[in-house]
């Protein structure tokens, strides 16, 4: 009896062993050539991304990759392919799914990567990049691939991932003063001034297929040679899998700014040349049909201007819905004749919204894309019939902008939180169809792009981070974590600073004003005091910067320059070359402080155009005022006195109804987010019967619901002062909000108590996010 129950029990546990073996883990090491088994017949662009994957595998484990038919160590395809099938993989939760992936371990130990169509496959792809330790900024920002010996994942793992927005992409914009000339003199050299050609869009579309995004919007000023006028340029889009679009002012994939005056006749005009400027749309959808576009359709000037032949909002309103119907047409003729089947796009941007909101009627199948105020500020959210629009709804935002009141070219000193706090809510509200970031020449905006194009992807797991987090884990996977740990307070730090004020805006000039004054160097607005706790705060960021330089790995010394370094060091002497010069037109400094910073500003420039990155930084564009070196002057007047502030609270000061702490946001980023009819309150104990002033400082945002901001204050239970702070247009008090970032409001309220005291603010409108409150006498 107890031999056989030995047998039986040897039995259970061979069983058991042969269980467990049957899977096996996915292991790869630098000893062993990867094998990868993908069908010829799959889209270039899963193809590309393979050849991309060979590259990084080479780079880490030291060993090329080898295709085969069958049998590969990597099996790759669409979920429909016979190769998958054959796996006997259960891919159907990807029937039905747009551009999504799964990543599994088969039972024999291999790895199978399986896409819901041909660029969830290639994401796929991609992802297998991240997970051996490929920076999508690999080739962008020089962070060379460490190498590994080994690679495992366990048999039981599985990721599933799919888009959170169909459509993903970037902008190159006012590209003048970096992408265009290096480019066009380093690194894709040719004669024909201002081209920007396949080798260098091969490399942008790489970079949008590692940080899995979809649409591009080609670079469209004078500048540039358009897109289309340059051979191989919407082949090698098609290669890397990419959507070609347009913006707000190039409607029919035409740069319109570019190719007029070449190809078109008279007058861009649709009231009096519809004949010739429809022959000039026709032409270009009859060339590009066969591709993957994103088209916009409507029309404005020849360059983001009004139309012409129309001057009221009536008369553009009655040309457009002309416009709409003739472009449509000409889809039907030569795209699809179900019309509806075609990505379309209508953008109400600058003079156009008036005419959305006289009543355009636009086709139910065609996205509306909304904008921010160029300033990182959404100007309209989805109404309730909008979002219920079968076309949906997208956003083009900027994190780079050439216009009123001043242009930001340079830095990319967007703050994240903010990104991330416009972008939630965007999504949040029916904003999904459709995410494009102006992002100027790429670099040095890396985060920001990767930040943007994540949330796209993924708004829930960015969410479950928290930007802070999210930032941190860039920088980790970058540098290491040591490095990381010590970067992540400079940064966020960095960020603060450029929030209160740009580097760009620290002239207080303007661009594009008549009054010659906002041309001229001028003191801002700020006591000695708190321009000598700036320079310091930008002295020990800048100091730490370098002495942490000093402790990143030799082959990251470069991407530390590119990422860190030169944004962080730049914004440092660009303030001490301003402030340094506002102390010495007071007799309070000295006038080489402010010249050192200048040179300091041109070194770091030369330094970053060095070799394969020449001509791709420029530190003076459009050759503005502030970016000059500050010709010393002396002023008569007194430097501002700062008044007394009594009490101060962040918008996390409050002590009841915790609002949503808006991560980043605010002059000491904690500013917080209210719900309409939300209600927060602040004690203090002052002993006085005069009357005191209240400064409420907010968010510059606009209306989330409606066309009003407002908020009630009220003190010790007495009636409450009801303050709008919603802007309109360009005007003045908006100049001022984006420039300072808060909106303020001065409240006047008389105590009711002797001592102690309960200030309330309530919001009376969504969307109000409370950055500080500050109390003075009266």
């Amino acid at each position: 009896m107890l031999k056989d129950l030995k047998l039986f029990m040897a039995f259970v546990l061979t069983i058991l062993v042969g269980n467990l073996s049957a899977n096996q883990d996915f292991v790869v090491n630098s000893q062993k050539i990867l094998k990868i088994s993908c069908l010829e017949t799959e889209a270039p662009v899963v193809h590309t991304a393979l050849q991309i994957l060979t590259h990084d595998w080479q780079d880490v484990f030291g060993v090329k990759p080898q295709m085969c038919l069958f049998d590969g160590d990597l099996i790759v395809g669409t979920w429909e392919s016979s190769l998958i099938r054959q796996t006997g993989i259960d891919v159907s939760m990807l029937r039905g799914k747009h551009e999504a992936f799964l990543l599994t371990v088969s039972p024999k130990g291999r790895l199978i990567i399986a896409g819901s169509d041909k660029r969830g496959t290639a994401y796929g792809i991609m992802e297998l990049s991240r997970l051996i330790g490929v920076s999508p900024w690999e080739w962008w920002a020089d962070v060379i691939p460490e190498p590994r010996k080994e690679f495992a994942l366990p048999a039981s793992y599985k990721d599933l991932q799919e888009p959170s927005v169909e459509f993903r992409g970037i902008f190159i914009n006012d590209e003048d003063w970096g992408l265009t000339p290096w480019s066009g003199l380093t690194y894709e050299p040719t004669p024909v001034k201002g081209q920007i050609g396949p080798k260098t869009h091969a490399r942008i579309f790489e970079l949008l297929l590692r940080l899995r995004a979809n649409t591009f919007w080609p670079a469209m000023h004078e500048c540039s040679v358009p897109f289309y006028f340059t051979k191989g340029n919407k082949e090698i889009a098609d290669k890397y899998g990419i959507y070609i679009g347009t913006s707000h002012c190039e409607p029919m994939m035409r740069n319109t700014n570019g190719e007029w005056k070449r190809d078109g006749i008279g007058e861009y005009d649709y009231v009096n040349n519809s004949e010739h400027v429809r022959a000039f749309w026709e032409e270009r959808v009859k060339e590009v049909a066969g591709y993957d576009n994103l088209y916009t359709l409507g029309m404005r000037g020849v360059h983001d201007g009004a139309m012409k032949g129309a001057k009221t909002v009536n008369e553009q309103k009655q040309v457009l819905e002309r416009v709409l119907k003739d472009q449509r047409s000409l889809l039907a003729s030569y795209v699809d004749k179900t019309v509806a089947n075609i990505p379309q796009v209508f953008i109400p941007y600058k003079e156009v919204l008036d005419v959305y909101n006289a009543g355009l009627e636009v086709p139910d199948d065609v996205t509306l894309m909304w904008c921010d105020d160029n300033y990182g500020y959404i100007r309209h959210f989805p109404t309730v019939a909008e979002k219920a629009r079968k076309g949906g709804n997208g956003i083009y935002y900027h994190i780079s902008y050439w216009g009123r009141p001043h242009d930001y070219l340079w830095l990319c000193t967007v703050q994240p939180g903010l990104i991330y706090q416009q972008m939630t809510q965007a999504y949040e509200r029916g904003i999904r169809k459709m995410w494009v970031l102006n992002v100027g020449d790429i670099k040095p905006g890396e985060y920001q792009i990767e930040l943007f194009l994540d949330m796209a992807w993924d708004i829930g797991e960015v969410k479950k981070q928290g930007v802070t987090k999210h930032l941190h884990r860039f920088l980790e996977r970058e540098f290491g974590q040591s490095v990381a740990t010590q970067t992540l307070p400079v940064l966020l730090e960095h960020y603060r600073l450029a929030y209160i004020r740009k580097p760009e805006f620290m002239g207080a000039t303007r661009t594009e004003e008549k009054d010659p004054k906002y041309k001229v160097i001028t003191d801002l607005p700020w006591s000695e005091t708190y321009i000598r706790e700036r320079i310091l705060a930008y002295q020990q960021l800048s100091d730490r910067v370098e002495k942490i330089s000093s402790e990143v790995a030799e082959s990251r010394k470069d991407a530390f320059f590119q990422l860190i370094k030169y944004p962080v060091q730049a914004a440092s002497q660009m303030n001490f070359k301003l402030l340094g010069a506002q102390l010495a037109r007071h007799g309070k400094g000295d006038w080489s402080r402010s010249d050192m910073a200048y040179d300091s500003i041109v070194s770091l420039t030369q330094l970053y155009n060095t070799g394969k990155w020449n001509h791709i930084m420029d530190c003076s564009p459009r050759r503005l005022p502030v970016f000059d070196r500050v010709q010393p002057s002396s002023s008569i007047e007194n430097m501002l006195e700062e008044s007394e502030i009594l009490f101060q609270w962040n918008g996390t000061d409050c002590i009841e109804n915790h609002p949503v702490i808006c991560e980043g946001i605010g002059y000491e980023g904690k500013a917080v987010s209210l719900d309409q009819g939300q209600q927060l309150s602040f004690d203090f104990e002052y002993q006085s019967a005069d009357s005191l002033v209240f400064e409420v400082c907010l968010l510059p945002n606009h209306p989330v619901e409606g066309e009003k901001l407002r908020f009630e204050l009220s003190l010790d239970g007495g009636e409450g002062i009801v303050c709008s702070y919603q802007t309109k247009g360009r005007s003045e008090e908006w100049k001022m909000n984006v420039l300072r970032n808060q909106a303020i409001r001065r409240v006047v309220l008389k105590p009711q108590a002797t001592v102690n005291h309960r200030l309330k603010f309530k919001a009376l409108d969504e969307g109000v996010v409370l950055d500080q409150i500050k109390v003075f006498t009266n």
